[in-house]
């Protein structure tokens, strides 16, 4: 491995480390852990996902996801809802609460990725979107 991709590799380690920190500090602020926050997010952009479409985009197994949605429930911010033609299914709608909490979320990680993209020009965004696709392809190769 040359120095250039060792250093490479180990500040994308130390960035992702960073930013999740950060984010997580920012939805704490906001009385939330970062799984809600996540949870919110993704639900705020697709209303309606089944939980089994929610721990998909979350990355996480199903088992993980119940006590997470357990705890959104009793904050009053979604609902579960059963799912047509599948008894076993349930689909997870925000509520009222839940969709201005959702709001508020998209805009904390609109003011984030401002902060921490600050500076940076479109043209080096665009070299590292380019780098991070690769990397991405490679370790889909690797699987």
């Amino acid at each position: 491995m040359t120095p250039a991709k060792a250093a490479f590799s180990e500040e994308l380690w130390k960035i992702s480390r960073k930013m999740r920190t950060l984010f997580d500090a920012r939805v704490r602020a906001q009385g939330l852990t970062l799984p809600r926050a996540r949870a919110l997010i993704f639900l705020g952009k697709k209303e309606g996902m089944t939980q089994t479409e929610l721990a998909d985009a979350l990355e996480i197994e199903g088992p993980t996801l119940v006590p997470l949605l357990d705890s959104l429930e009793k904050q009053g911010l979604i609902e579960r809802r059963p799912v047509d033609g599948d008894r076993r299914a349930k689909q997870i709608a925000l509520t009222a609460a839940g969709q201005e909490q959702a709001t508020h979320m998209d805009l904390l990680v609109k003011e984030f990725r401002s902060d921490v993209l600050k500076d940076i020009s479109e043209d080096d965004l665009r070299v590292a979107i380019r780098v991070c696709e690769a990397m991405g392809r490679n370790i889909e190769a690797s699987s």
